[in-house]
């Protein structure tokens, strides 16, 4: 990467994306233990919310993930559009 805050902010973002992925695969731990313990008192909808906060967050980092990547490739001369992605960054 060209810039030092670029290769900070790809970082970051990639940082973030992991603890996103970690607090899912807790929450989703949580949601199992208290599904057993609690039986038909288990908050479903509840969980589902904060399951869909976390998929949008990932969403977001995602987005902002790529928009960084094709800032890189347009200061470097590249077209992004015509770049092939290989999954994530």
């Amino acid at each position: 990467m060209a810039d030092t805050a670029e290769r900070e902010a790809s970082r970051g973002l990639n940082r973030l994306r992991r603890a996103l992925e970690k607090s899912r695969n807790e929450l989703d731990a949580v949601a199992g233990a208290l599904r057993h313990a609690e039986g038909s008192d288990f908050p479903a909808a509840a969980f589902d919310d904060a399951a869909a906060h976390i998929e949008a967050l990932l969403a977001f980092v995602d987005e902002q993930a790529e928009r960084l990547d094709d800032k890189i490739l347009h200061a470097g001369g590249l077209e992004p559009g015509r770049v092939r992605r290989t999954g994530g960054t």
